[in-house]
């Protein structure tokens, strides 16, 4: 890792770490069968924008769609994980220890700026169709809304992630919650984003292991 940190400018190596500094994993976000892929792609770039690290992509019904040029890159810094299924999902987030949150268009639940940080939290959003489905909302322990105003109740997917998400992230890092990265964390996801950072990574680490023998 070392070696391979000299590939690297001392610029790009900073601003690692200021991002790192920055990300999280107390807050996550899970997207199921969202029908337009570029609403996925878009919600990858908010998750990174806003310091996201963890992404579960549920696409079972309309197989795996992500548009890398829409997500502009984003999914390269991002840790995405995806799911065959939603209870596999769901199964695999609840045994980490994250409570499930619900997004939904319905003012009879709670604003989204309501929503406590007792817990780490997955936000699951839905497809555009038919919203999240029966799985996720019979499992879910939390239901928060983006509260509107106008004929229009139901906003884009993606837009709607980057509303929650830009306030719920400044919110948590308003708390005295541990928030950030441990420190592992952090070393794994310097080294992966190093090596993403360097073409022909893989001949170039061939190489240095061909000398060092």
């Amino acid at each position: 890792f070392q070696y391979l940190r000299g590939f690297v400018s001392s610029e790009r190596l900073l601003r690692f770490e200021q991002i790192l500094a920055l990300r999280t994993r107390q807050l996550c976000v899970a997207v199921e069968d969202v029908y337009h892929l570029h609403n996925t792609s878009a919600i990858l770039r908010s998750c990174d924008s806003f310091g996201i690290q963890d992404v579960h992509v549920l696409e079972h019904r309309f197989n795996d769609r992500l548009d890398t040029q829409i997500a502009m890159g984003a999914d390269k810094w991002l840790s995405v994980y995806k799911h065959e299924s939603t209870k596999d999902c769901i199964a695999h987030l609840k045994a980490r220890g994250y409570k499930i949150v619900a997004t939904v268009p319905d003012d009879n639940v709670q604003s989204f700026h309501q929503m406590k940080f007792n817990h780490k939290s997955v936000l699951f959003f839905g497809t555009e169709k038919s919203g999240l489905s029966d799985d996720v909302l019979k499992q879910s322990d939390e239901f928060i809304t983006i509260p509107t105003f106008g004929f229009t109740k139901s906003l884009n997917v993606s837009v709607s992630a980057a509303i929650i998400l830009q306030l719920l992230t400044e919110k948590l890092r308003s708390t005295e919650l541990k928030w950030g990265l441990r420190d592992d964390e952090k070393k794994t996801l310097r080294e992966e984003w190093v090596k993403k950072s360097i073409k022909n990574v893989d001949q170039i680490t061939e190489r240095f292991l061909s000398n060092s023998l």
